[in-house]
């Protein structure tokens, strides 16, 4: 059966997503080395877009696509596309967090165990003939609480891996209610500050958390906490995150993003030499839900998300 939809995909995606294209009648392009410019001008002759994250979707590139019906994005987060000119010009927007939401959440453990116990300094002392026992006695996380913002595909899968490690895991999510489970107790913002040992971010970038965690909201916390971003970059602020952890506030950070990434331009931020030289924080480059599975699992997940909207 022939279908009116034309795609353009312009990123790298695994190949279950064209098979199942293919499979469903759905005619493609798949350009994964197109940047913005050829985008930009392929892009009038489709009625779909398939992109991760190489450029952003704005209102100039909806507005070149007379036909766009729908964008797909292979992943999670959805901050490189405009959302509100895309919901005015009608164009659906398709994402797949179910399909790399193990991957964040095994990735973050990994990145709290690793803090908690100091094994990133330990390695580099080791390596530098030093055999330093004391220095680098780890605390446990057992019997600790751990408080999750945001409790979504992301968010739940991290409460889902924490289970065995006997902690209390609780989650605030402003835009859900009665979510509670068997992995997490739904709080209050006033429970989270007020209990939490672990802070851990699984919330989108939107105009409502870019800078949310900053000096205000974490002067409110009670106790001093291990802090873990694995969401997106912006929604902290750096300088904050450096002063509590100045301050004793944070015991110590995890940053699988940043509000500023790559290089040259991550070591041009006026933070960069600071937060550089801090011990007490760890980073990965922006990979916690690009696992080896994830690859497959969002464009399997992804490519359903798409046969559907086109075909149904």
């Amino acid at each position: 059966m022939k279908h009116p939809h034309k795609l353009l995909i312009v990123d790298d995606i695994h190949p279950i997503f064209q098979q199942k294209l293919q499979k469903a009648g759905l005619f493609f392009d798949y350009l994964p080395a197109a940047d913005r410019e050829e985008a930009l001008r392929r892009i009038p002759d489709y009625t779909g877009l398939v992109i991760r994250s190489k450029f952003r979707v704005d209102a100039a590139f909806m507005d070149a696509a007379p036909a766009l019906t729908f964008i797909a994005r292979g992943g999670a987060g959805m901050d490189n596309i405009d959302d509100v000119h895309a919901a005015a010009r009608g164009i659906t927007l398709l994402n797949a967090p179910e399909g790399n939401r193990d991957a964040v959440g095994e990735h973050m453990v990994g990145m709290l165990l690793a803090l908690m116990n100091n094994l990133h300094r330990a390695d580099r002392q080791i390596r530098n003939r030093q055999w330093l026992r004391e220095e680098n006695r780890g605390v446990e996380l057992g019997g600790r609480t751990v408080a999750l913002i945001g409790y979504g595909n992301n968010g739940q899968a991290m409460a889902r891996k924490l289970s065995g490690f006997g902690v209390t895991v609780i989650a605030y999510d402003k835009y859900k209610t009665g979510f509670s489970d068997a992995y997490a107790t739904e709080v209050s913002m006033e429970e989270v500050v007020k209990r939490a040992d672990v802070l851990s971010l699984h919330i989108p970038l939107t105009r409502e958390t870019r800078s949310l965690v900053d000096e205000e909201y974490l002067y409110h916390f009670r106790k001093p906490i291990f802090f873990l971003n694995g969401a997106r970059g912006e929604v902290v602020d750096i300088p904050a995150v450096l002063k509590a952890i100045d301050t004793g506030k944070i015991l110590g950070a995890a940053f699988d993003v940043l509000p500023i990434e790559k290089f040259p331009a991550l070591e041009a931020a006026p933070w960069f030499t600071e937060i550089m030289q801090q011990e007490r924080i760890i980073f990965s480059p922006h990979v916690a839900g690009w696992s080896v599975e994830s690859y497959f699992k969002i464009a399997d997940t992804l490519a359903d998300k798409v046969v559907y909207f086109c075909t149904a």
